[in-house]
């Protein structure tokens, strides 16, 4: 077949790998364990507290192998063994902080995301709220409100009583007793 390559065991590039076994096991690492691990030590490598730890220990250290016992000097002058712990600790720090700060800038991802889709629910809330009222204010100037028509009546009336028209309140028996057509005007009596 066109697949499979001679020399290679017939191993084919669409299908995974078998898993080999070791003679000793993988250690597992739960990743946001030690995630939160590293943002501790980061945290505490940023404090003050730190920085005098630190400060005290390389005094303590160059103090002791610059003017301690001849003999009881285990790190003379260049100081070499305290530059190479310096520097393993410095190693470690910087791939730790990283994982830090990365984990952090996940996390101001995510609530970047929120706060974007919160603000975009609140604008189109807003819109929404801002078409209604403006259709709200569009329909109450063709509808006439309650105090516009008590105005109006009130305004009718005055005019009525000024041209000396007597103004009577009909009554339920005076409707019966009109011809059907539904005017309000007064029947003339004869």
């Amino acid at each position: 077949m066109a697949d499979q390559r001679p020399g290679r065991g017939g191993a084919r590039l669409d299908q995974p790998r078998e898993t080999r076994r070791s003679l000793l096991p993988r250690p597992t690492v739960n990743q946001e364990t030690f995630g939160v691990w590293s943002e501790r030590f980061a945290r505490f490598m940023g404090t003050p507290r730190f920085l005098i730890y630190m400060t005290a220990f390389v005094v303590l250290w160059i103090g002791w192998n610059a003017f301690g016992p001849p003999d009881l000097r285990w790190d003379p002058y260049a100081f070499i063994f305290l530059t190479l712990m310096l520097s393993l600790q410095a190693s470690y720090a910087a791939p730790l902080i990283l994982l830090a700060q990365n984990r952090q800038a996940d996390r101001d991802r995510v609530a970047l995301e929120q706060d974007r889709a919160r603000d975009e629910r609140n604008l189109a809330d807003t819109e929404f709220l801002t078409r209604e009222v403006a259709a709200l204010r569009l329909a109450m100037r063709d509808t006439a409100t309650r105090d516009f028509v008590r105005s109006e009546l009130r305004s009718l009336l005055d005019e009525m009583e000024d041209r000396g028209l007597e103004v009577r309140q009909r009554s339920d028996e005076d409707d019966s007793s009109s011809n059907g057509t539904g005017s309000s005007r007064e029947q003339p009596a004869t």
